[in-house]
């Protein structure tokens, strides 16, 4: 008997209702997703799924987020939830994460609204002001954007996540902390020392400096060591040291960079005369970081000021200070002498002396423990993959040069920045005359090291007529002026062989020199090259006479031939020694005369120069002579990257948050040559900066035509091809009617 027409509907009714359920049921457990964006910028990058799944322990995300908020914040919450599903399913049951409900709502706060705000508060997480537009009116919000990772007895915070820009590397990056500083902590059998160093004479002075709480300082200081200690597997030991119990204790103090303050009797304020320091130290073995709990600030027409440290984020600070005693990140080392970039220079008579590294040694100090290298007292240490020279000035003893030398024949990397010229100012009464700065040859014996290598670099700069453009103010008549010398690097001239500068598609480069390599001598050594960054075709050199000034520069005759320069290089394989065959060189001490050192009016001794000394005679002392491991004649398979460009890496070009094109290139470069090439990728996920290539000459000719003439055509030709497919068909189916 058939079925009746109604019921047959009402069966594939209920089949398709239990599909549609069964299909969602199997949904929620089995699920994949598409990433089609070109940097896969949703999904997590390798590195964060290795730093995931190597979790032993559990980590607790807790996030801090106001509901409900205004774009872009909306999207950046969204984005958030979804990467930390992404690393709940890589880390398996040991990652958790929960949302907190910090929203105040319409009407009064809910008291689970306000536990959560003053949890967020108790971690440090504070809210943030923003903008909301209502009803043509901007309005200010205040919001929790933040999190706290909770791994251990270990707690790490991200605040005011107001971006997704770099959002999975902060993560990444803060959960690999994490994971690092427990096992340094649980693997030192010392104790780190946490030193307080108090004068109590300093309470008599502390109503004169407006510090009337100064007395309680030891006291909060080490309520912070005590939370710190709970945190860190008890791991402090803390102490006070009263210097004017002890006046070797004042010497100390001073040696660790602590403040140290002298005054004179005030008998009408009952005051005797006396000194005091005041400061914490942190140690652990050979390694002492100072903390300092007072400034000195002095202030034009207003003469000094005390301000005593934020208590509210010491314990932050000195957190800070352990992970570097402890080595909980990898060493980066910086040559710090020699003349290179880091060295604190007066800008004003007003300001204190200025480093113009502080925004490289933020970027660097977020994953690496910098440390600087003085080669004229100390050799460069093992324990470093990489060693970064920039801009040296003063000449290298040969003993120097094979430190550096031996360094990279032991497998390790070099990151060189190395001028060929140096800007010399004039003097006063020249500049009162018209004078402008002059620039002079830099040759300070690590050229011939490079050229042992098949690399040279010239005494010139390299214009770019595609360039930096700076605003001019109105008052000078508007528009732009040219920077020739800071050429924009396009990005058909970045090195797309490497996965970590595939998404770095444009930068500045200022003042940099034109490195050229020796093809010949490359492959006697049987070393590779490739070229990382290259000026455009509209690029000229510039060489001795040099003159800077923007005003008297323009681009040369368009009859004159230009050029792309190649700016960077990184050489890979196994490179020789430059002494090989060659006297290995010693370290020699110079001597004092003990009649003469140290009088007044001598000059200071040159360390440089005295490093310089041949290698000693043999009727040289033994102790005079320092020397270190046997002679290395062919290295490891190392690398060494070369850019003739220092101002890369100091603060006139990076950014301390790490945002820009050039950040993200210099970062991801040490990043490559310290073996972290995958965290590298991942950092360069998003960009700011993402221009159109510009298209040649005769393609844009060709659009050009194709938009007013060949639209039309195309249109005309499409027609004409609808008419004759209905032509053909008519006469098909006349052909049809007649046969028939």
């Amino acid at each position: 008997m058939a079925t009746p027409p109604k019921t047959g509907k009402f069966i594939k009714s209920i089949l398709y209702l239990a599909a549609v359920v069964l299909v969602n049921v199997v949904g929620l457990t089995l699920f994949f997703r598409l990433d089609l964006t070109a940097n896969h910028i949703y999904s997590l990058s390798s590195a964060s799924r290795k730093v995931a799944a190597s979790l032993a322990e559990p980590l607790t995300v807790n996030v801090f987020f106001t509901k409900d908020l205004p774009a872009p914040h909306n999207n950046t919450e969204r984005y958030l939830h979804d990467l930390l599903e992404e690393y709940a399913l890589a880390g398996n049951r040991y990652f958790n994460y929960r949302f907190y409900d910090v929203s105040a709502g319409d009407g009064d706060m809910n008291a689970a609204a306000r536990r959560n705000q003053e949890l967020a508060q108790s971690y440090g997480i504070n809210p943030v002001q923003i903008q909301r537009v209502e009803a043509d009116e901007i309005k200010f919000q205040r919001a929790y954007m933040g999190l706290v990772m909770i791994h251990g007895d270990m707690v790490e915070k991200i605040d005011a996540i107001t971006s997704t820009d770099g959002l999975e590397y902060r993560l990444t990056t803060a959960i690999q902390k994490l994971n690092n500083k427990i096992s340094a902590m649980l693997n030192i059998k010392d104790k780190i020392k946490t030193t307080l160093y108090f004068s109590s004479s300093l309470n008599s002075i502390a109503p004169l400096i407006q510090l009337p709480d100064l007395d309680k300082v030891p006291e909060k200081v080490k309520a912070v060591i005590d939370r710190l200690g709970q945190k860190n597997y008890d791991k402090l030991a803390y102490q006070r040291l009263d210097p004017d119990t002890d006046p070797a204790l004042i010497d100390a103090a001073d040696k660790n960079h602590l403040l140290v303050l002298k005054w004179q009797a005030m008998p009408d304020k009952q005051i005797q005369a006396g000194q005091g320091a005041i400061g914490l130290v942190v140690s652990h073995g050979q390694k002492t970081v100072s903390v300092p709990l007072l400034t000195v600030i002095n202030l034009p027409l207003i003469g000094t000021r005390y301000q005593m440290a934020d208590f509210g984020k010491l314990e932050e600070v000195i957190g800070s200070a352990i992970e570097k005693v402890v080595n909980i990140n990898a060493e980066l080392g910086y040559l710090a002498d020699h003349g290179t970039l880091g060295k604190a220079v007066a800008t004003s008579p007003m300001m204190p002396p200025q480093s113009n590294l502080t925004a490289f040694r933020q970027l660097a100090g977020k994953t690496y423990t910098l440390r600087d290298i003085n080669l004229s007292k100390e050799p460069i240490p093992d324990s470093l993959n990489a060693l970064v020279i920039a801009r040296p000035t003063k000449k290298f003893s040969d003993y120097e040069l094979y430190q550096i030398d031996q360094f990279l024949m032991r497998g390790n990397n070099l990151i060189i920045f190395p001028d060929r010229l140096q800007e010399v100012m004039p003097n006063q009464q020249q500049m009162m005359m018209g004078g402008r700065p002059s620039y002079a040859t830099i040759d300070t014996g690590l050229e011939k090291l490079l050229a042992h290598w098949g690399v040279k670099i010239d005494p010139s700069y390299v214009l770019d007529e595609n360039c930096f453009k700076q605003q001019v103010p109105q008052q000078r008549g508007g528009g732009q002026q040219p920077i020739y010398f800071a050429p924009l690097i396009l990005n058909r001239n970045i090195s797309k062989d490497f996965d970590y500068l595939k998404n770095i598609k444009g930068m500045v480069v200022l003042k940099a020199s034109p490195v050229r390599i020796d093809p010949d001598r490359l492959d006697k050594i049987h070393v590779d090259a490739r070229r990382l960054v290259a000026s455009s075709d509209r690029s000229w050199e510039m060489k001795p006479p040099i003159n800077l000034n923007p005003m008297m520069m323009a681009p040369p005759p368009e009859n004159q031939a230009r050029q792309s320069f190649p700016l960077a290089y990184l050489l890979t394989g196994r490179f020789p020694s430059y002494f090989e065959g060659k006297p290995v060189p010693v370290r020699t001490e110079k001597k004092k005369d003990k009649n003469t050192a140290g009088k007044k009016g001598d000059p200071p001794e040159n360390k440089d120069t005295a490093a310089q000394e041949s290698p000693s005679s043999p009727q040289t002392p033994l102790p005079d002579i320092k020397r270190s491991g046997p002679f290395i004649g062919k290295g490891q398979p190392a690398r060494i990257f070369v850019m003739a460009a220092s101002d890369m890496i100091s603060d006139t070009i990076l950014d301390a948050d790490g945002r820009s094109a050039n950040d993200m290139f210099v970062m991801n470069i040490i990043d490559a040559l310290n073996n972290r090439a995958d965290i590298a990728v991942m950092r360069s996920k998003t960009q700011q900066l993402n221009p159109l290539d510009k298209p040649a000459a005769g393609l844009k000719v060709f659009l050009k035509w194709l938009n007013i003439a060949g639209l039309p055509v195309l249109v005309v030709l499409f027609g004409l091809f609808v008419w004759w497919r209905r032509h053909a068909r008519r006469k098909r189916i006349q052909m049809t009617f007649q046969t028939g």
